[in-house]
């Protein structure tokens, strides 16, 4: 059987955690940043953790070597 094909764009976007989680990078820290409380921003650095029912679907079609 040929080897499946990671999807690029999910391998750009995702990445696993040695547990196998799926860790993401949080959204609106592009611009129009004045807006947000230094709070806000400060979350927004930190790495996501997939909610477990979205990480068992990226982990199969997206990152199937990951």
């Amino acid at each position: 059987m040929p080897k499946m094909k990671t999807k690029k764009a999910g391998a750009k976007r995702f990445s696993l955690t040695g547990t196998g989680k799926v860790k993401y990078k949080k959204m609106n820290l592009r611009h129009i940043l004045t807006k947000r409380s230094p709070k806000r921003k400060r979350q927004l650095r930190a790495a996501g953790i997939l909610a477990e029912a979205d990480a068992r679907k990226v982990r199969k079609q997206m990152l199937p070597y990951g």
